[in-house]
Parts: structure tokens; sequence; C-alpha cells
């Protein structure tokens, strides 16, 4: 079983590494719901990394619904990350009918080109889940990351439960959503699912010693992953396994 640790910068990468994690998802803004990483950033992680690096590719906060322009800009970050020699990348376009967009999403992909890709949480969005699914197999889509349409993978556990027997192997089933060391050993008897996301975040104090009263707002310590809460999910789904 493995755990995947959405890390927000390289420091959170090596976090989840030294955690145990089996695999990094590299995104930044965590609190907007994760956007796209720098190239700098991508190129650090792939250097500093010996576990699978897959990259966010979301060129915005907001919805799945994408003009040309986001679109054209996501197939350049993807083609940048296959220069860059990342695992894989995770995405997830939809139409304005709530549908998967399979003309966009093909592209995307034949971009990614060898690159493991994840659908990520659009598909919770998606009017029909169960056909939704059937669309992410058509593409070839490696997995898809879902919280059972619901605000956490444990209040969605049933639907993801039905994902995961529809799928009968021919995609990952990956729930994600508050999934903690509390949970995962639950999670994993009521879904069946083998790949859990997390995001293991914890804040950190800043380190400024000067910090103006006026100015609070921007001087927030750094929101990361943090290595201990990594460490305790994964050996809670270790002994999930048992």
């Amino acid at each position: 079983m493995i755990l995947e640790v959405a890390a927000n910068s390289v420091a959170s990468a090596l976090a989840a590494q030294e955690g145990g994690a089996g695999r990094v998802e590299l995104c930044t803004a965590l609190e907007l719901g994760g956007l796209t990483p720098s190239a700098a950033q991508i190129e650090l992680a792939r250097e500093h990394l010996r576990i699978p690096l897959y990259v966010l590719i979301r060129p915005r906060a907001g919805d799945f619904l994408y003009n040309d322009l986001e679109c054209e800009t996501m197939l350049r970050d993807i083609e940048a990350c296959d220069a860059a020699g990342c695992d894989g990348v995770v995405f997830g376009v939809l139409d304005a009918d709530g549908d998967i967009d399979m003309p966009r999403c093909r592209s995307l992909i034949s971009a990614a080109g060898n690159m493991g890709v994840t659908f990520h949480r659009a598909f919770d969005l998606t009017r029909k889940p169960q056909s939704s699914l059937g669309d992410l197999i058509e593409l070839g889509c490696e997995r898809v990351l879902t919280s059972g349409a619901q605000g956490s993978a444990l209040e969605g556990a049933p639907l993801i439960r039905q994902l995961f027997e529809l799928s009968a192997g021919r995609i990952i089933v990956m729930p994600g959503a508050s999934v903690s060391a509390e949970n995962i050993g639950k999670l994993h008897e009521l879904t069946g699912a083998s790949e859990f996301h997390a995001s293991a975040k914890q804040q950190h104090a800043s380190g400024m010693q000067w910090q103006p009263e006026l100015l609070k707002e921007m001087q927030g310590g750094e929101l990361r992953s943090d290595v201990e809460q990594v460490r305790s999910i994964v050996a809670a789904l270790n002994n999930a396994r048992r």
C-alpha cells in the first residue's frame, strides 16, 4: 500500500520522503487547493527525491473549466515535467455540463507521453461519477484522486467503495481529503483502496525576529508537510495491511 503526500514545497517533498511516503505530488498554494509549482521547484525536487515525483498541473484556483490559453499553459507545463524527468502529472479538466472534457484531456495525456497520469479531485465535481470513471478508464488515466464527492474521504467512503469495485483493476481509485493516521485504517477497510493521499501539513512558526504589529497578515509561518505526521500515517497504513 502507498501513501502519496501532497507537498507544497521542496522542503515538504523531502519531509514526505523522510517520513516514508511512497510518492510525492508536488504543488504550491495548498490553501487554494494546489497550483502548479515553478520549474525551479520541480527540478530541485527531482534532483533530491528518490521516490516517484508527480506534479500538479493546475494553472489557477477556482473551477476546472479551462479556456484554450489555460490548456496551452497546462500542456507546456506537462512538457516541462517530462523534460525534467518527472514520473507523472496530476490534472483534471471538466466541461460546462460537469462531465470529463474528453478532447482536452486526450491532448494533455498525449503530452504526458510515458509519464503516469492522475486525474485529481475535479472528479468530485462531475455529475455522474460512475460514468466519469469509465471515461477516465477510456482515456488511460493511471489513477483518480477522490473524496467520494464529499468534504472528506471518510464521509465519501461508500461512493469510493463503489468506484473501487467498478474499476475492476483498470484504474487505481485513491482516497484523499482529510486522510490521517487516525482514519486511514478505517478508510482501507471501508473502501478497499491500497493507495491514499494526504498532505500531513503543519503550520511552522516564522523565524522572523522583527515583526511589525500593523502587518501581521504578511508574517505567517510556513505551512509544510511534517515528517512525524507522514511517519505516523505510514505506520497506521502498514498496520492496516496486517
